[in-house]
């Protein structure tokens, strides 16, 4: 019996909404729905729910399984806190990959609070492509990434987090480096370093509607060998925002209209520990509420 499918019962169960209970689980409507129709015909065909108008409600059948499913989802998690609080337990860890330029902040705070209050918790990061990372979670090498573009795969869940905005850096010494702001379409034709393929690949598509690579110099997977490239001269690369440091040798200016979207990439439907599934929901918490702030 899938985890997933009973606790997204149990939301549902309580709410007798499927706009709100999707709302609460951080997933689609769709997504919910296909999960307690698979429910459902795990066990034989019942009907848990039935329609009243636009509204839905509990059949007799689901009331009996919502009580038999709540006492077990305790059950589980107060085994889990008492793992958790068991001096003698195993530690814990939880394999994040982020692409460059996002482990800054909050995300950053997150992980030392958790690690703070969670004596058990280790954390194994992994820093590269969205491309990498999203293989990587697919094959069960990390429980969960932070990327920053999405793909089809239907084994692989992505939640919306943030938009950042993003700048250009410079050489010093660049013609454009004093502008108070800049537009893509003055810069697409200019050396670029890509320190992350999608930001680059966005940018080219989002200015001329055809990717392509010949204004792409150099690749590379972090921010910093980015940055060292452009104070050198190589060429130009776009960061987010919330990356901007004070460097020697290089010019930070906006791009206006340009923005980059992060999203906690998963695996659809599976299963994680009680203490890293709670870390990811702290963490998507953490971010959205900042956003509204």
């Amino acid at each position: 019996m899938n985890y997933n499918y009973l606790r997204y019962f149990s939301v549902l169960a309580e709410t007798e909404h499927y706009t709100m209970a999707a709302a609460r689980l951080g997933i689609s409507q769709p997504s919910l729905s296909n999960a307690i129709h698979n429910l459902e015909t795990e066990l034989g065909g019942v009907n848990l729910f039935e329609k009243v108008g636009r509204n839905i409600r509990l059949t007799e059948q689901g009331r009996f399984y919502q009580q038999k499913v709540d006492a077990a989802l305790q059950e589980l998690h107060s085994a889990s806190l008492t793992l958790r609080d068991s001096k003698i337990s195993a530690p814990v860890v939880i394999r994040m990959g982020f692409v460059s330029g996002t482990l800054e902040g909050l995300i950053a705070d997150e992980i030392a609070e958790y690690t703070r209050t969670n004596k058990r918790i280790r954390f194994h990061l992994t820093e590269s492509s969205a491309e990498n990372l999203m293989d990587m979670v697919r094959k069960e090498q990390l429980d969960m990434a932070i990327v920053d573009s999405t793909n089809r795969d239907r084994t692989l869940h992505f939640r919306f987090l943030k938009q950042r905005n993003l700048c250009v850096a410079l050489p010093k010494n660049h013609p454009l480096a004093n502008r108070a702001t800049l537009r893509p379409q003055e810069i697409i034709n200019e050396p670029q370093v890509v320190f992350n393929y999608n930001v680059g690949n966005s940018f080219q598509e989002w200015t001329t509607g055809t990717p392509t690579d010949e204004s792409v110099l150099c690749t590379v997977t972090t921010v910093q060998s980015a940055l060292d490239l452009v104070r050198s001269g190589v060429g130009i690369t776009f960061i987010p925002e919330d990356c901007v440091q004070p460097r020697p040798g290089i010019r930070f200016v906006p791009l206006v209209n340009w923005h980059q979207a992060l999203y906690m990439c998963m695996q659809y439907d599976k299963w994680l520990e009680p203490p890293v599934w709670d870390f990811l929901e702290r963490t998507v918490s953490a971010i959205r509420n900042a956003e509204k702030v």
